[in-house]
């Protein structure tokens, strides 16, 4: 995309931060603070904590020609407001740690299904029944609402392991829920969904504050090629000084060669590639990062 396409991109985004969109109940935020891994003091290489498995393509060998990619952004995409269903939430804040399924990486990251089960009255009584024991719909729907209401606290309060998500509103915490209930096969969790109108600038929102906090510091130095090298993360706040926005979004969907060492080389870097983000909502996270500079 041309530099001035950009610039225009940017004009347009900026025009449309004091807008109310949809159902948006919590205000944009900056994103601050330390990144989580430094919160659990777990090193990136001993986590499972926000990682794809897929990391981008390997440097090209000598003499060899890097593949051809190229940004292909709608002109005035960030002024639209998208439709985010249930699944788009989860997508954007919960699968870099639990993954598609929902079963995580256990025992360090643990399968969601049997919490969401656990909400469900039909589920309980099911169950209870496999192991010979009844129990009558009044006592399984009070199991069913103390699932409920510990399901919803994670996400207030986050866990042990699992940090907060008050970026969330009660809106999108409830298509959320209604999608976790879908992955889970809980009985009439189909006709739950629902669809939540966002701004451009709230979905990048989502996707710092819930995927790249967790390995990346809001605030901090910007680290050199042989800080890189020697296991240094930039901090979100460098991010946009750092590379362009077609950068970032190659780097984030697609993965692309990092400069690392002294004398630097290419190299193929530790950040995994997400491929499940689009370039519109990558190019949202950078500037989410460009108009809301994160803090300590």
């Amino acid at each position: 995309m041309p530099m001035k396409s950009l610039a225009v991109v940017f004009a347009l985004l900026s025009s449309s931060l004091g807008q109310t969109v949809g159902h948006r109940d919590i205000p944009v935020t900056v994103v601050s603070g330390e990144s989580w891994l430094s919160h659990l003091h777990r090193p990136l290489d001993k986590t499972n904590m926000g990682k794809t498995w897929h990391l981008g393509p390997p440097v090209p060998m000598p003499g060899e020609e890097s593949a051809h990619w190229q940004l292909r952004l709608p002109f005035g995409f960030a002024k639209q407001t998208v439709a985010l269903h249930g699944s788009d939430v989860y997508r954007l804040n919960c699968r870099g740690c639990h993954e598609e399924s929902g079963l995580g990486a256990p025992p360090e990251i643990n399968s969601i299904i049997d919490p969401v089960r656990a909400t469900s009255v039909a589920i309980i009584m099911a169950r209870m029944k496999k192991v010979g024991m009844g129990m009558s719909r009044a006592d399984a729907t009070v199991l069913a609402k103390q699932s409920s209401t510990a399901l919803l606290q994670r996400f207030h309060k986050g866990g042990q392991d699992m940090p907060p998500f008050p970026q969330l509103s009660e809106a999108e915490i409830r298509s959320l829920v209604a999608y976790l209930k879908q992955l889970a096969g809980v009985p009439g969790a189909e006709r739950e969904q629902v669809a939540i109108e966002e701004s451009p600038i709230h979905v990048g929102e989502q996707i710092v504050k819930s995927t790249c906090h967790i390995c990346h510091s809001a605030a901090g130095p910007n680290p050199n090629t042989q800080q890189l090298l020697e296991g240094a993360i930039p901090s979100l706040s460098s991010l946009t000084t750092r590379t362009s926005l077609p950068e970032f979004v190659r780097k984030v969907t697609d993965g692309a060669p990092i400069m690392m060492g002294t004398p630097s080389l290419p190299c193929r870097g530790r950040m995994p590639v997400f491929d499940y983000l689009s370039e519109d909502e990558a190019a949202n996270a950078y500037m989410y990062l460009a108009n809301y500079p994160p803090q300590e």
